[in-house]
This record gives C-alpha cells, sequence and structure tokens, in this order.
C-alpha cells in the first residue's frame, strides 16, 4: 500500500550528491548524507555514487532522483555542468536495474519547487549552485523542462551573457560576492517583468550569499527542499 513505501530522495548537484529517505507524508526517516560529485562526472562515476549513498541510507522501496537537466521519461538530455556522457542517458532504467525498485527521474530544480511552493498561482523557482536551474509551477501544475539557464539577459559592455553565465559558480568566483548581488537583483527585476510572478524562491548552495533585501514575494528556501520534493514525484501512487 502507498502509504508503506519508503522513498529514496537522491539531488544530484554540480558539486555534491545528496541523498535521504523520507516517509510516506514526505517527512524525513535517515539524515541526509552527501557525497562529493566525482570528477568527471561521468555517467559510470555519478551511478556508482548513487549506489553508495543508497547503500548508506538502509531500506527503501522505491527512488526519486533530482537531476541538473532536461529529463524526458528518465532519460536526461544534456547536463552543461556534468560533462557530455549524459545526453539521452536513460537514468531511470539503469538505476531501476541496480536497485530493483521502481525509480523517477526530473529535472533538480522541478523537484525543488514541488518542495516549496504553496500551489496557487503563478510561482517561480530558481537554483543558484555550480550552473541555474529553473522551475514554472501554474496553480501547483508545473510546466516542464523550462530552461532559463539558457535565456540571454546581460547586453552592452558585458556582451550577451545567459542567467548561467552571470550567475553561476564561475561568474561568482570571477567577480566577487558584490557584483555578483547586483547581477541577482538585475536578474530578479527581469524575471519579475517576464513572469509575473507571484511568488519567487530561490534555492541552491549560493543563496547564501545574497546579501541584499528582497521583494516581500521573493523567498530563499533551504536546500533540502532538493530532496524533500522528492515525495512529490510519487503522488499518483
Amino acid at each position: 500500500m502507498t502509504e508503506e513505501k519508503l522513498t529514496l530522495a537522491i539531488d544530484v548537484g554540480g558539486s555534491g550528491i545528496k541523498a535521504m529517505v523520507l516517509l510516506p507524508d514526505g517527512t524525513p526517516k535517515t539524515e541526509r548524507v552527501r557525497l562529493e560529485t566525482p570528477q568527471p562526472s561521468t555517467t559510470d562515476a555519478v551511478v556508482a555514487t548513487i549506489i553508495k549513498l543508497a547503500e548508506m541510507q538502509g531500506e527503501f522501496d522505491r527512488v526519486s532522483v533530482g537531476f541538473p537537466s532536461v529529463v524526458r521519461n528518465g532519460v536526461t538530455q544534456k547536463a552543461n555542468n556534468l560533462g557530455d556522457t549524459w545526453h539521452d542517458f536513460d537514468l531511470a532504467k539503469v538505476l531501476q536495474t541496480e536497485f530493483k525498485r521502481p525509480v523517477r527521474v526530473a529535472n533538480d530544480a522541478d523537484i525543488q519547487g514541488l518542495g516549496a511552493i504553496a500551489g496557487t498561482g503563478t510561482e517561480l523557482v530558481i537554483t543558484l549552485g555550480t550552473g541555474f536551474g529553473s522551475a514554472l509551477f501554474i496553480d501547483g501544475r508545473l510546466v516542464p523542462n523550462l530552461e532559463l539557464c539558457n535565456h540571454y539577459f546581460m547586453h552592452g559592455k558585458n556582451k550577451e551573457k545567459s542567467y548561467e553565465d552571470a550567475l553561476g559558480d564561475q561568474a561568482l568566483e570571477k567577480i566577487g560576492k558584490k557584483d555578483w548581488n547586483k547581477r541577482l537583483a538585475k536578474a530578479i527585476d527581469s524575471l519579475e517583468a517576464l513572469f509575473n510572478y507571484d511568488y519567487l524562491y530561490i534555492g541552491g548552495g549560493n543563496s547564501k550569499h545574497i546579501k541584499f533585501e528582497l521583494p516581500s514575494n521573493v523567498k530563499i528556501i533551504p536546500n533540502i527542499t532538493g530532496i524533500l520534493g522528492g515525495i512529490a514525484l510519487w503522488r499518483d501512487v
């Protein structure tokens, strides 16, 4: 029965891969564990790390995976921050074979959003980490595979820069936290004009570097929502 199922929730990031077992209501059963994302981040190396994390977590009945790329039917399309071996890789099938349990895979920002949204109105989620993730929800329904990371919002003397080029890890390291915060403020203004959202949620490891006052309808969400949202992939079961 559904109420008896334990979900192993995996969050794959460019710098770290996290795991936790969730109870049927989505609350944690185990402590979160984290391992460094292997370098290079090949399919074999990342899958091996996920298996190791699963072994550290004990019993589970099904698996949810958040992955930093467009995902269609469990197949990853492209992972800018994990190398070039991920195009058309059936991650769900590979893990299901390994675990002998049902596996569902979705974009990591989509899963973080599922763990954060209120479910009413237009809600946008962005994640600030190795790259730039995004997810859009209308009255709680996901608009799948929104890849704002590839959209350009900076021009002029800065040339053309996508959200990912301007706000990812490399940009933060290059320009420093002060100028990175200025860019982020401009990005928020741009996103509000583009989507007219009711709420914007900001997650990811680099959200801790935000130093300016956010608008009242913008909220920083903890990284753990990227794991807790994994339970939502099984709401139809």
